[in-house]
């Protein structure tokens, strides 16, 4: 690991102030960070620990729960806000890593870090999240740039995300059996327009998205309005465990799956993976 410099900021001015130099890069749960600086895939100049100037505050505002972005997954997912107007999205904070990880990664890191395999991500996009930040407020299709990019500036801190209540919503997803990051996922929710929504991570090699296609097949919202509709191969993402065309295959597998278990008595979370049937759903 490289030398750096240390901070520990003790306000918001501060922090943004610090991680607005060259070289900085802002610490919050630090599971992604610490592990890119472990495996030298970083070498900031500077750590400024923002942790303890973030906000956690969970709560229901006009329609939409907004959480704050020092909030760690497991605050959002056994807060009674989101469980009770959300259970889709506090099923999937639940389902994030192990309790080491959910206990210490963030909400915040994990928008800002947008891997191709994060969960968050999927659930922005198809919840039709805004992100703020100090300063301004971007709806999620714009703060998402490309995998491990955001429309984040120097010095700019994601300060809490808020997301629409919808009318019926699910996440599916399955594990990559190495990694136990999702192999696949898929959010789909059904807005209160009743517009539907659907995105998928960790398919597309360029990050989470909106399947368009998906969305315009969902006009009764019912599974079986996908069987028809399948997953263009081009841009996949492609590893040791699956091709695009088994991973596209599985993504449209687990969009049905997500729309079957969002019109059910329990919509929520549920896990699959390699020689395994349900591992769990969340209400």
């Amino acid at each position: 690991m490289n030398e750096f410099d240390y901070h520990r900021a003790t306000s918001l001015d501060e922090a943004r102030r610090l991680g607005a130099a060259e070289g900085a890069a802002l610490l919050a749960g630090g599971q992604t960070l610490l592990r890119d600086l472990k495996h030298r895939r970083r070498a900031p100049a500077s750590l400024v620990k923002i942790s303890g100037v973030l906000p956690r505050e969970i709560d229901l505002r006009e329609g939409g729960i907004t959480i704050g972005a020092g909030a760690t997954h497991a605050e959002v997912a056994v807060s009674e806000v989101v469980r009770n107007r959300l259970p889709a999205l506090a099923g999937l904070a639940g389902h994030i890593g192990d309790p080491a990880v959910r206990h210490r990664a963030t909400l915040g890191g994990a928008v800002v870090a947008h891997e191709v395999a994060g969960d968050y991500p999927s659930a922005c996009l198809a919840l039709g999240a805004t992100v703020h930040m100090t300063g301004r407020d971007l709806a999620a299709a714009e703060f998402f740039t490309g995998p491990g990019r955001t429309a984040l500036e120097p010095g700019e801190i994601v300060t809490a995300v808020t997301f629409p209540v919808p009318t019926k919503a699910a996440y599916v997803k399955f594990l990559n059996p190495a990694a136990r990051y999702p192999m696949a996922g898929v959010f789909v929710a059904l807005a209160a327009d009743g517009r539907p929504r659907l995105a998928v991570a960790a398919v597309r090699a360029d990050g989470a998205f909106r399947w368009l296609e998906a969305e315009a097949a969902l006009a009764t919202f019912v599974g079986d309005a996908l069987r028809e509709v399948h997953m263009p191969l081009d841009g996949l993402a492609v590893d040791l465990f699956a091709d695009a065309t088994y991973r596209g295959r599985l993504a449209e597998v687990l969009a049905r799956r997500a729309v079957f278990l969002a019109n059910s008595a329990a919509p929520g979370v549920a896990v699959f993976s390699h020689g395994s049937s349900l591992i769990g759903v969340e209400r």
